[in-house]
């Protein structure tokens, strides 16, 4: 039997797929939606005449975030019914990932949380934009704006997110060596040690999406947040271990209690201490981690 001859289509979608999951995960902050916005653009994609389509890439690109963009519509909506604060659900990368600040940063737990505050068009707009450099009159054809509407959008977006966005990046080595104390200190159930790398008006956001329990608003405090960890940790009805793990670019903790996944945690760090944590409990937001650590384990 001959091989088989490679269709062209395909391998435009598969050489873009990350591209194109990337581009769909940080508008939506789910990866389960992100799969699912890939698995509509490949039918839209395999439904056209390639032999029209001049630039491939951008043309995936606009179909992507459009989908992305009706999900996104309809879960802001969701989002205003919530149990207690929504976090992004945890995506596992690779380590190489978090040796690039750039990309790591651009997924990061912290900017994730600031592009929530973003309306739609404003988040695709900052993100085609800044993130993955794509020019003015690209995104207008994927948004349905004007480039002039766009440059506009892109400006009021890059604005706000500057204005809310973490100033300091610290490297990958500083983040383990921070998230290290952490992890002692949840294994040990002594949470105690966490105030030497926590900064005094660190903020914790825990999200538990009505399922788990979790706090239903941000604790604002180093000796605040250590309670709160203390009172968690007395609380948990088996043995507590932790493993450190790479997250949304950036090193966190994957916290297990009677060898099942609780939550992963993950931490922004400014000066060399930790001025944010983001703590996911939700279960219907580890399913993806848990699945893939499984793998891993085999």
């Amino acid at each position: 039997m001959g091989s088989r001859v490679p269709d062209p289509a395909t391998e435009v979608f598969v050489a873009n797929r990350n591209l194109l999951f990337t581009v769909a995960y940080e508008l939506l902050g789910s990866a389960a939606d992100a799969e699912d916005v890939l698995q509509e653009t490949w039918l839209r994609w395999s439904g056209v005449d390639h032999d029209e389509v001049r630039e491939p890439r951008a043309y995936l690109v606009r179909i992507a975030t459009r989908l992305a963009l009706n999900r996104l519509r309809s879960a802001q909506r969701r989002r205003e019914t919530y149990v207690g604060p929504w976090l992004p659900e945890p995506l596992l990368t690779s380590p190489d990932v978090a040796e690039d600040a750039e990309l790591a940063e651009s997924v990061s737990m912290a900017l994730m949380v600031v592009l929530e505050t973003l309306g739609p068009t404003e988040r695709a707009v900052f993100v085609l934009r800044e993130v993955f450099g794509f020019e003015f009159a690209e995104i207008a054809a994927a948004v349905d704006k004007s480039p002039a509407a766009v440059r506009q959008i892109a400006h009021r977006a890059r604005e706000h997110v500057e204005a809310r966005r973490p100033r300091v990046a610290v490297s990958a080595t500083e983040a383990r060596a921070a998230l290290e104390t952490l992890r002692v200190a949840l294994e040990s159930g002594d949470p105690r040690p966490m105030l030497d790398v926590l900064a005094p008006d660190v903020v914790l956001l825990s999200d538990g999406g009505g399922i788990k329990q979790a706090a239903l608003r941000p604790i604002v405090g180093a000796d605040k947040v250590t309670r709160f960890v203390a009172g968690g940790l007395s609380k948990a009805p088996a043995e507590v271990t932790v493993q450190t793990t790479v997250v949304n670019g950036s090193p966190a903790l994957a916290v297990y209690v009677g060898g099942e996944l609780d939550g992963i945690l993950t931490a922004h760090l400014d000066g060399g201490r930790i001025d944010g944590l983001y703590f996911v409990r939700n279960p219907q937001k580890l399913t993806r981690v848990t699945e893939e650590t499984a793998l891993s384990r085999r």
